[in-house]
C-alpha cells in the first residue's frame, strides 16, 4: 500500500459505548493530531462534522491508499 497523502491519519470506529449518536460502528474517521493522543485519546471528527477527543481503545487505525486518503476529507 502507499502512503497517506499529506500524512492525514485515519481510523475505523469498532465500538462506540456512550457515543451511539456520535460515533458509528464501522465506519471510517479522520483523526486530527492532538497532544492528548498520550491519554489514550484520539481527536476524531465525527458525525456532527466536528472533532472530538474519544477513548483510543474505540478506533483501530487503518493504512489507506494514498488517492483514498485524499478522497476522503473532501467527500466530507
Amino acid at each position: 500500500m502507499k502512503g497517506q497523502a499529506s500524512d492525514t491519519q485515519f481510523a475505523t470506529c469498532i465500538r462506540n459505548d456512550d457515543y451511539g449518536a456520535s460515533l458509528e460502528t464501522r465506519k471510517v474517521y479522520q483523526l486530527i493530531p492532538d497532544s492528548d493522543a498520550e491519554h489514550n485519546l484520539l481527536r476524531v471528527v465525527d458525525e456532527s462534522g466536528e472533532d472530538y477527543l474519544y477513548p483510543s481503545s474505540y478506533f483501530v487505525l487503518v493504512d489507506l491508499p494514498e488517492d483514498i486518503g485524499r478522497a476522503l476529507p473532501a467527500a466530507s
